[in-house]
């Protein structure tokens, strides 16, 4: 048991260190128009490790409640599906600077969540719990994604700006 909570902890470790490290809040994001519900951007990386906390959580006791290796496999790779999900939004609308591509993106992460929340609650019920506030928290993101889309011009050449050479 020890060793199954000591794995889902590092790994969510691992995505919240790669997610950061993928994450650059710097003038270009700053000069975006966003929603006055924006939430201020220190809250951001709090929400990501509760999240991902609960997940890691809900991953560990669903591995330890499988009565099966299929069981187990199905576990890991949809946990690996959402991680792949999850690093992919980052880099799309922070470092290409592409929200609308980052926008057509999170509804994959978001099934992703889905898809855990369907296949693991029959294991243990509160793992599908404890990933609800995620699925929850995606939804928002796509919302907040979706008015900067909106509220900005159109993310391609002069109108998204030039990275610094």
């Amino acid at each position: 048991m020890t060793l199954t909570v000591i794995i889902a902890g590092l790994a969510a470790i691992i995505v919240m260190g790669i997610g950061g490290v993928m994450t650059d809040v710097g003038p270009w994001y700053r000069d975006l128009k966003k929603p006055r519900w924006n939430p201020p951007n220190w809250l951001f990386g709090p929400a990501w490790a509760v999240i991902l906390g609960l997940a890691a959580w809900a991953g560990a006791l669903a591995w330890l409640h499988a009565t099966t290796a299929p069981q187990r496999d199905m576990i890991i790779a949809l946990f690996g599906v959402n991680i792949a999900f999850q690093l992919a939004w980052s880099p799309l609308f922070f470092n290409l600077r592409r929200p609308d591509w980052a926008l057509i993106e999170v509804p994959f992460l978001w099934l992703s969540v889905m898809a855990l929340i369907i296949a693991l609650t029959p294991i243990s019920p509160l793992s599908g719990l404890l990933l609800t506030p995620y699925a929850l928290w995606v939804a928002f993101a796509t919302i907040l994604n979706a008015m900067i889309v909106r509220m900005n011009p159109p993310f391609s050449g002069q109108a998204r700006g030039k990275k610094a050479a």
